[in-house]
């Protein structure tokens, strides 16, 4: 139990990836009938419902920590649930599942450097050869998948949203450890006032001229829930438990891990799977190894 306690924030993001990985094909989906921005703040008022409902049941009394906290919290939503999960289902829109998710592999590698920088977070050798095991696996594995062909229109939208996306990623995975570290707050609290703020400034551009109309339906509707169920309350709250118990960089390399996910989902339902996408499997898996040693090593 103490070898998994000290593991708990790396395993808390590959369970996180898992999840964002299984849920995808609803996202895909969902984007047919409804508007990125949308389908962002429908997904983000119910997981914030059910992140109520679950403070309530438990009767967790809002931490007592320092303002400072909150804000980096506050705009930590704002940035990567607000600003990039709406980036992120507009790539999906315009570029397909693989390209915007090979634009996600960037991710940990952003988030290496900005933690460096801003968090002063020091990895070891072996751990950055994790890092560049996982992103290498990922890519490998997204890149030998069939993109489908897109229009020459939609090339430079897809790039556009998967950078901003990627950006705002990062920046939301910086101001959360660097409030999560060191913090009494824990997970589920941190994971509310992140997703509130993400759903708050949402809020006011519903009004804004030339979105798509909504297709509100019975399957839509399921969609929704059971999307926001899995991957924003279960996922998110998941990646925040691993923001508060490992560092930014390794954290954001397990979640990343999505695409691995899905190649192996679809080989147990009956998916063929080339020799290519194997050893990109093999690679992640490597650098999930290194990854869940010691930080102390």
């Amino acid at each position: 139990m103490a070898f998994l306690g000290d593991l708990r924030g790396q395993l808390a993001a590959l369970g996180a990836a898992f999840l964002w990985a299984a849920v995808s094909v609803y996202y895909t989906r969902l984007g047919k009938q409804l508007s990125p921005l949308l389908l962002n703040l429908a997904k983000g008022i119910v997981a914030l419902l059910l992140f109520v409902v679950t403070i309530v049941v438990r009767r967790e009394s809002p931490p007592l920590v320092p303002g400072e906290t909150w804000l980096l919290l506050a705009l930590s939503g704002v940035a990567g649930i607000g600003i990039g999960d709406t980036a992120f289902f507009a790539s999906l829109n315009a570029w397909g599942a693989r390209r915007t998710l090979l634009m996600d592999s960037l991710s940990p590698g952003m988030t290496t450097v900005l933690s460096w920088l801003f968090l002063q977070e020091h990895l070891g050798r072996e751990h950055l050869l994790g890092i560049a095991l996982a992103i290498s696996g990922v890519a490998i594995v997204v890149g030998d998948r069939s993109a489908g062909k897109v229009e020459q229109s939609e090339q430079l939208n897809g790039l556009v949203y998967g950078l901003v996306f990627v950006l705002a990623q990062a920046i939301g995975v910086i101001l959360s450890r660097a409030a999560l570290a060191g913090s009494h707050i824990s997970p589920l609290w941190s994971t509310t006032t992140r997703l509130a703020a993400g759903v708050a400034v949402l809020l006011p551009l519903v009004r804004l001229p030339g979105l798509t109309k909504p297709q509100w339906g019975r399957e839509t509707v399921i969609g929704v829930v059971v999307a926001a169920f899995f991957s924003t309350y279960l996922g998110i709250w998941l990646q925040q438990t691993s923001l508060k118990f490992a560092p930014a960089a390794i954290a954001q390399s397990l979640s990343s891990m999505g695409p691995v996910f899905i190649l192996l989902i679809g080989w147990c339902l009956g998916e063929t799977v080339s020799y290519r996408s194997w050893l990109g499997v093999a690679c992640a898996v490597a650098g999930v190894v290194l990854l869940l040693n010691g930080l102390d090593s």
